[in-house]
């Protein structure tokens, strides 16, 4: 079993930058779970989400020259890399008319066996978007997408601790502003 490096966020940039396979996979390993998970909450289709997430990381591997660490974290940026491609796919002509051609039954079914509260429908996404993006990521990631705590801190390269405040302070936040 090979050993993979743990790489701190400007190495594995420059190694990304200089086409190394092993910082790629790397990247891969560790950041195509939390990057799926986003996709898959704007696609809602398993096999559709896959297949942007292999876009994501062609784009990636495509663009990595175009990250700019003074605008933000590499996983921000892929985030927007992939949040804009999952978009793109739900827009697309080929996605609505896959969608408007789904039996009625099947709809029906999906409707009654699913138990998840629509968070879009309650405006708890809009209230949540209200926050600075080192918060939104952090409530995104732990709140609708499920992730503890310390899956987050080691997806985005961060504390546990720092996690755990930001979670908190966000938290602060979000009450003051449902608050009448």
């Amino acid at each position: 079993m090979e050993v993979v490096n743990k790489y701190n966020e400007p190495e594995l940039v420059l190694l990304l930058r200089q086409r190394n396979m092993s910082a790629y996979t790397y990247l891969y390993e560790n950041y195509a779970g939390a990057l799926r998970s986003v996709i898959f909450n704007i696609v809602n289709e398993e096999e559709l989400a896959n297949d942007v997430l292999q876009e994501v990381f062609i784009k990636i591997w495509k663009q990595i020259d175009t990250y700019d660490n003074l605008k933000g974290r590499l996983f921000t940026w892929m985030l927007n890399i992939s949040r804009n491609a999952s978009i793109d796919t739900v827009r697309s002509k080929s996605f609505q008319n896959n969608r408007q051609n789904r039996e009625l039954t099947e709809d029906v079914y999906t409707a009654a066996g699913s138990s998840q509260i629509n968070t879009d429908v309650m405006g708890l996404r809009k209230v949540v978007h209200q926050l600075k993006e080192e918060y939104r990521v952090l409530v995104d990631l732990s709140y609708f997408q499920g992730y503890t705590q310390d899956e987050i801190a080691k997806a985005l390269g961060i504390p546990l601790g720092t996690v755990k405040t930001r979670l908190r302070t966000a938290l602060i936040q979000l009450r003051d502003i449902i608050k009448p």
